[in-house]
């Protein structure tokens, strides 16, 4: 089951390294504008996308895979029929971060799958809302 406590969304909010699949270097899209709003909250955002070199001054990563070091938080802005092999690329790497679908992306039986490997997912939410709810 997905996370919807507001105590576990809080905790998961308090994490730092997120990962965002999908980011955009175009200003004005969800996939921009969020993880912009993340940095400017302290958030260490890591681009993932394989068609920029670089989106906020920062180094992006062509897949999941290709990301150094430790993953707090999968912060997914793909089409929902990505997030399976998305969960797969999570799953494959040593960390335990969290998967967060955004608002609008499903897939449940790869949320499930997910969490029978002991990942927390969150599905069909928005970080930036939910940061401002919970934290701002």
């Amino acid at each position: 089951m997905p996370v919807t406590d507001d105590d576990e969304l809080r905790e998961i909010l308090g994490l730092n390294r997120v990962a965002v699949v999908g980011c955009s270097a175009s200003p004005g899209k969800d996939a921009h504008e969020i993880p912009k709003y993340l940095i400017e909250q302290g958030y260490d955002v890591v681009p993932v996308n394989p068609f920029a070199d670089e989106i906020f001054g920062r180094e992006v990563y062509d897949s999941l895979a290709d990301v150094p070091g430790k993953v707090d938080i999968v912060d997914v802005f793909r089409p929902s029929e990505e997030v399976s092999g998305i969960v797969d690329e999570a799953l494959a790497r040593d960390e335990d971060a969290v998967i967060w679908l955004q608002l609008g992306i499903h897939d449940d039986e790869a949320v499930e799958r997910a969490e029978e490997a002991g990942r927390r997912v969150v599905q069909d939410r928005c970080m930036k809302p939910t940061h401002q709810r919970l934290l701002a």
